[in-house]
């Protein structure tokens, strides 16, 4: 195997490797508690570069990392904040390792990262945000193949429909996830079907997204129901600051 032919080499060496050696060629990985259950997680020297739930880690990984040449070796312990950032679902203090990511899926994860745990956001949003409004569908496609899920929340991408949408450990996951972080899907499902897709309120003249923590603040009397942000906007609101509505278009 790769591994043990790598192994023989660094042992044959007529003088110690440098500090670091192995760590500049290997990726490693370990098992580690989830908010959906173990992952089994690869980083290197740069970061993490791999998060995978179920069987066939080591394949998958090889098979999206193919190019990259790295083998796959057990580490004694998770990279510095990994635990933490699970457990929270704030990834600020974990490192990256995003190289091989096109600047389109880098500014794509890098916008969905913007979303506050406990909100969600269209699909439309993120195109928007990035520049690409039209680009919908890729940013779809961009979030389904997100190399470090949890890490950069793509469950927090949502369908305009008020359905949580595809993800790349199933929808049943994501739903699990949004449940977790106090998202009320039910309540976002429930207004869809109304064709509300943004709330306003009558005492700040402000307009969100429904899940943004403003608009979870308007009571019954003073929260306002819009299809879209033309109708919030003619009816004398403007978008929030917070959540940015005038970045997504609802369908």
């Amino acid at each position: 195997m790769t591994e043990d032919r790598l192994l023989a080499g660094l042992g044959a060496l007529a003088a110690d490797a440098p500090d670091g050696l192995l760590d500049r060629i290997a990726a490693r990985w370990v098992s580690v508690p989830g908010p959906i259950g173990e992952l089994r997680v690869a980083f290197t020297d740069q970061g993490v570069a791999y998060v995978h739930a179920g069987d066939g880690f080591a394949e998958a990984f090889r098979a999206r990392f193919a190019s990259s040449g790295r083998p796959l070796l057990p580490a004694g312990r998770p990279p510095a904040g990994l635990l933490t950032a699970l457990r929270t679902g704030r990834a600020s203090g974990v490192r990256l390792d995003l190289r091989g990511l096109s600047d389109f899926q880098r500014d794509v994860l890098e916008a969905a990262r913007t979303i506050p745990r406990g909100e969600v956001r269209p699909y439309a949003w993120i195109a928007a945000r990035i520049g690409r409004p039209r680009a919908v569908r890729a940013v779809g496609t961009a979030l389904a193949n997100n190399p470090v899920p949890l890490l950069l929340p793509c469950h927090r991408v949502t369908r305009s429909d008020g359905a949580a949408g595809d993800y790349v450990f199933g929808s049943a996951a994501k739903e699990r996830l949004l449940l977790a972080e106090g998202v009320d899907l039910e309540r976002l499902r429930r207004l869809a079907g109304e064709r509300v897709f943004y709330l306003a309120s009558d005492t700040t003249g402000v307009v969100c997204f429904p899940t943004c923590h403003n608009a979870r603040r308007i009571t019954p009397a003073h929260r306002h129901g819009f299809r879209t942000l033309a109708q919030a906007r003619a009816a004398g609101y403007r978008p929030c600051r917070t959540c940015r509505p005038a970045q997504g278009v609802a369908g």
